[in-house]
């Protein structure tokens, strides 16, 4: 076997396990919510399914959070959620949680307002139709996703 032949084989291995040991991306949300929340914590399953890291935190004040996090009250539901620098607000699909994460608009984060049966957490014999926003700091929101 020639010098640049074994050469090759060398950096071929080393790129092979280079990339086979990278670290996945691990997205960690952060969700605020009661204690006695139901569709809270299949909202989290449903994120933990598709590869988000939860740490949930159970609190006593949650319009304290939403309007620390700029949360409209028409915008609002059962829970709020940080990821980076954005804010997710009720039952957003994880789908829409990463496209967010992949084109990183300048918005303050995602919303689903109310609890619309069939969205993420609120499974049930019927799926309603619901709409997923982008709102930002002013209050303006636009349509994100529909559902």
């Amino acid at each position: 076997m020639r010098h640049f032949d074994i050469i090759g084989i060398v950096v071929s291995t080393f790129i092979a396990a280079a990339c086979s040991q990278a670290p996945a991306e691990t997205m960690e949300v952060t969700v605020y919510k009661s204690a006695t929340c139901g569709c809270c914590n299949k909202w989290i399953d449903h994120l933990e399914a598709n590869g988000f890291a939860v740490t949930a935190h159970n609190v006593q004040n949650l319009e304290q959070i939403k309007r620390e996090n700029g949360v409209s009250s028409r915008l609002r539901s059962c829970h709020t959620a940080r990821i980076g620098n954005y804010v997710i607000e009720g039952h957003v699909p994880a789908q829409d949680i990463k496209r967010l994460l992949s084109e990183q608009p300048d918005v303050a984060g995602l919303a689903v307002p109310g609890m619309p049966v069939g969205s993420p957490g609120m499974e049930g014999p019927r799926s309603d139709p619901y709409k997923v926003y982008t709102f930002d700091r002013t209050g303006s929101t636009t349509v994100f996703a529909r559902y």
